[in-house]
């Protein structure tokens, strides 16, 4: 109970602490929906694969390729905090152009109320929702598209309604090796705020991604500038650290000077996968600025890193992710991505 509701404040607390586009509500948005994006570092925009999952955070992802793909998803949260997805992409001949529909939510799970002198008055649940629809097409190498979110966010007796919008292009190299992509994620506005007349922004993300395919061995690297609207503003003073310089005048942590190293790395995020044929993927990440954020005293974890891989089986790919987020605690994701056309039966 004490970790989940930790992990709410930590989300909410994003609206006033983070360097991320100042104020702002709906950062649900940012969390890794499914196994493949977890593994990769909570990021896959440049990730040039029949996956319908990956539309998630780049529209210019969704090809023809997907056509009749069906992608479930579930993570596991710490406690009993749980998030998913659902999708569903479908090409039409006629205009040239795919669709896709989905849902996303993250549910915070069950909360104990009570009154400010401790007594119980009963319980109450946290839950945020994103109904999105997508579309995009295909000219010559580019891949362009856009996808419209429709979200909800409840909070106890709160609730708020917004409508957001991700736009994404790509450029496929000639032999297909090279793929280079810019997304601006979640452009958008709150249509309705949880209190009267206290309507919050939605942090957007301008993002640049880049991924290479070696020819001659199985590995696809690839780089991710993300918040790229806010260009060396992410870092910020962690005054609990207890490595801080101290101020004999104040007493008060002296503020660091990051580099211009420290500050663009904290943009990037790296990850790879080994490609074993048609049937396993191995992936690897590293988020920069996770790896700063959740970072304790003293004590070394696996935070900021992930890892992950694809099976396929039969008719079925089955992907499992984890994120490491603080030392002994990470994330478990799970997907299963199928196609509608692998159960039509052969015709004779």
């Amino acid at each position: 109970m004490k970790i989940r509701l930790a992990f709410l404040l930590l989300v909410l607390s994003k609206i006033t602490v983070a360097q991320i586009g100042g104020m702002g509500t709906y950062q649900f948005l940012n969390v890794s929906p499914n196994a493949r994006i977890a593994a990769l570092g909570g990021n896959a925009i440049s990730t040039p694969d029949a996956d319908v999952n990956l539309v998630s955070f780049n529209p210019a992802l969704l090809t023809k390729k997907n056509h009749h793909q069906i992608g479930l998803n579930y993570i596991n949260y710490f406690s009993d905090i749980t998030a998913g997805e659902a999708n569903y992409a479908h090409h039409f001949d006629s205009i040239a152009t795919n669709f896709a529909a989905g849902i996303q939510y993250l549910n915070y799970g069950n909360f104990t109320k009570t009154s400010p002198d401790g007594q119980v008055l009963g319980t109450f649940t946290a839950g945020e929702y994103n109904f999105h629809i997508t579309a995009a097409r295909t000219y010559q190498r580019f891949n362009y598209g856009a996808t419209l979110k429709f979200i909800n966010s409840n909070l106890e007796s709160y609730n708020s309604f917004g409508l957001a919008m991700d736009l994404g292009g790509s450029w496929t190299s000639p032999d297909n090796l090279v793929l280079l992509t810019a997304v601006v994620n979640n452009i958008g506005t709150q249509l309705k705020s949880y209190t009267n007349d206290n309507y919050e922004s939605i942090p957007y993300n301008v993002q640049f991604g880049f991924s290479k395919k070696f020819e001659h061995n199985p590995f696809r690297i690839g780089v991710i500038a993300h918040n790229l609207q806010s260009p060396g503003k992410l870092l910020y003073q962690i005054d609990s650290r207890n490595n801080r310089n101290i101020s004999l005048e104040t007493g008060l942590p002296i503020q660091e000077d990051f580099t211009i190293l420290q500050q663009t790395m904290s943009h990037l995020i790296f990850n790879t996968e080994m490609i074993l044929g048609k049937s396993l993927n191995i992936r690897f990440g590293y988020n920069t600025l996770r790896k700063r954020e959740m970072s304790l005293n003293n004590i070394r974890g696996f935070n900021g890193f992930s890892w992950g891989f694809g099976i396929k089986i039969n008719r079925f790919q089955f992907s499992y992710g984890n994120g490491g987020y603080m030392p002994g605690r990470n994330t478990n994701a799970f997907t299963i991505i199928t196609n509608l056309d692998n159960f039509k039966r052969a015709k004779k």
